[in-house]
């Protein structure tokens, strides 16, 4: 049997442009505005959790695989989507987190997390071995990965106990996860033969591991389509360039489709190529928290306006002075002098200020904010100004005017670019 997103990506062999976005973020309003766009318009929703958000550690949320499932679900069930149309997903599954140990005891610890997660539930995982830990060469063959790969895959297949068995994502050119690190210019496209490379080199070490039954199972190949985004730039697809990989896509005999990271802040009809060429599966994370801080940002402005100055959550003074206190998750990715720093802080596409939005202070800023906002009414010229579409659809009454429903929506105009190109499905 085919599983749910089989089934669904299944369609392309029809000629319909099927495809789905993935939201990648562990945030409340975020998964409220994904879970309320899924039920709008009725399609599957993606939610996927990295092995640094989410493990048997807790990660960075402090949440283990079943926990985030039971967040996700209450989520679901408030927008009134069937869970059923719920598909949780692991992205970047491998030993990441802890490659700073050596290859046998991060792998340990990788397989006791994938472990968890196929046992919570979650029916997608991106097996991802491609990056080096202690003691190994700087840049892993395809093979070590391959082999790497079908180790976790084999623990995966273990845990599964009932229903359709996990579905998989490979690949060994995988894009560093939340964006660049420095500026981008220009980046090549996957090249045909290191796409067939590896898939071949996997498809052998699954059948050598004995998992050749699984195979049919790996439904998409990461790959680098020429999308990237970096501190104050964005590289836009390009199918041009991407024209020989996506006519290789079209002529394989087997289903499988492309995974495409760090789609964020793509132009609406990029998402719309992207899908049609074959980039079936698009990661979209830190947009998405990005648009949420800008809601708040203009909150903030209003606030500013309508409650009286000792009332007021000062929030971005806040964010900046717990971000000085604790710099260790945006220093190492903010180069410059004080004065740029303190910009990327703030507007960095690659938004590291979403790592702090649990920090109690700023957690206790945001509740400010909204209640304060709560307690008056917020003029509708005034909305106009600062968040105009969330004015329009106001007025149109088709959300309502609290300032959580304001955030939300303003998260689900990202979202609702990926869905118009995913809805030919």
């Amino acid at each position: 049997m085919s599983s749910l997103l089989q089934s669904h990506l299944a369609k392309r062999k029809l000629g319909i442009s099927a495809g789905i976005y993935s939201v990648c973020s562990a945030h409340p309003w975020v998964i409220r505005a994904a879970a309320e766009q899924a039920a709008e318009v009725g399609s599957l929703l993606l939610v996927e959790a990295t092995s640094n958000q989410v493990n048997q550690f807790g990660g960075y949320t402090g949440m283990r695989p079943a926990e985030f499932r039971s967040f996700v679900l209450e989520h679901v069930e408030s927008a009134g989507l069937a869970a059923e149309m719920l598909i949780l997903g692991g992205d970047h599954l491998g030993p990441n987190p802890w490659r700073a140990l050596p290859a046998a005891e991060a792998m340990a610890h990788a397989e006791t997390m994938v472990r968890e997660y196929v046992q919570a539930g979650f029916t997608k995982i991106h097996l991802d071995a491609s990056m080096s830990c202690s003691g190994d060469p700087a840049q892993l063959s395809d093979e070590m990965v391959a082999q790497r790969t079908a180790q976790l895959c084999k623990v995966a297949e273990h845990a599964h106990t009932s229903g359709d068995g996990p579905v998989y994502v490979i690949g060994t050119e995988v894009p560093v996860p939340g964006g660049a690190t420095h500026s981008v210019h220009e980046l090549s496209v996957t090249s045909t033969s290191a796409a067939a490379f590896t898939i071949a080199v996997h498809k052998r070490v699954f059948e050598e591991q004995g998992l050749a039954e699984v195979w049919p199972r790996v439904i998409a190949l990461v790959v680098q389509p020429g999308v990237e985004f970096d501190h104050d730039a964005v590289i836009g697809y390009d199918r041009l360039k991407a024209r020989t990989l996506v006519d290789w896509l079209r002529g394989q005999p087997e289903e499988i489709v492309f995974e495409a990271h760090s789609t964020d802040y793509q132009l609406p009809q990029a998402y719309v190529e992207l899908v049609e060429d074959g980039f079936a599966i698009l990661k979209v994370g830190p947009a998405l928290t990005f648009a949420m801080r800008e809601a708040l940002g203009a909150l903030e402005d209003i606030e500013l306006q309508l409650i009286p100055e000792p009332r007021c959550s000062l929030l971005s003074d806040v964010i900046e002075k717990t971000m000085l206190r604790e710099p260790a998750d945006w220093m190492p990715y903010y180069a410059g002098r004080p004065s740029e720093q303190k910009i990327l802080r703030l507007y960095s596409y690659s938004d590291r200020i979403r790592y702090y939005w649990h920090r109690p202070e700023i957690a206790a800023a945001v509740v400010r904010l909204i209640s304060n906002l709560s307690s008056v009414v917020i003029p509708e010229s005034m909305l106009s100004r600062y968040l105009p579409a969330q004015y329009a659809r106001r007025r149109k009454k088709e959300i309502a005017g609290d300032p959580v429903s304001l955030i939300v929506d303003r998260i689900r105009d990202v979202l609702r670019d990926y869905a118009a190109a995913c809805s030919a499905g």
